[in-house]
């Protein structure tokens, strides 16, 4: 028995092919669709704010946030699964990112400089040291106020529009899925180098 969880183990912290996630988000978004659901991680935050009694305050938060509490598993089963995976499963070279020498030259030129196979699933910067600078201050609580207002902006996450939404074939997850592409690219080419 215990030879067969080594085995296990040893297979599941090997990098896995790419469409198997693929595979597992169709499954998934098959069986939510199936229930009459839709899946995204943002709504989160309107659910976990009513159920604390934010809808005293905001008509925003008044809403049947009871229906939508099978969203906040799916959270709490990113991170635990995220931790999981982190913490059990990394395998022998410990939590460092699988990615090409052509993103590796990518990164050094924009100054994070990293050596191949030596890349961290976290970058530097994003640390608690990190959110005391003023570079650190605007990436982590400027970008996350950003990310915060374009999803509620635009009615929903990267995931909600771009995994759900698309799915469903709906036009305004199309041009929603658009407008995050073109941010990320202007963010990448434009803001980041001048950031760092």
């Amino acid at each position: 028995m215990l030879d067969y969880l080594a085995a296990m183990r040893e297979f599941i912290s090997q990098p896995w092919p790419w469409w198997i996630g693929g595979i597992m988000i169709a499954f998934i978004l098959f069986v939510l669709l199936f229930f009459g659901k839709e899946f995204g991680i943002s709504a989160n935050f309107r659910v976990m704010c009513a159920a604390d009694g934010a809808d005293e305050y905001s008509d925003f938060f008044r809403f049947d946030w009871q229906s939508q509490a099978w969203n906040l598993l799916v959270a709490l089963g990113a991170m635990f699964g995220g931790y999981i995976a982190a913490s059990y499963f990394a395998g022998p070279e410990g939590n460092i990112a699988h990615v090409s020498e052509a993103t590796v030259q990518s990164l050094n030129e924009l100054g994070i400089m990293v050596k191949y196979g030596e890349v961290p699933l976290v970058p530097d910067f994003y640390s608690w040291t990190s959110l005391f600078t003023i570079k650190g201050f605007l990436i982590i609580v400027g970008g996350g106020f950003l990310v915060g207002f374009g999803a509620r902006y635009a009615g929903g996450c990267t995931s909600g529009h771009a995994i759900s939404g698309l799915s469903a074939l709906q036009i305004s997850s199309l041009i929603a899925v658009v407008g995050f592409f073109l941010g990320g690219l202007f963010m990448t080419y434009v803001i980041f180098p001048v950031l760092f």
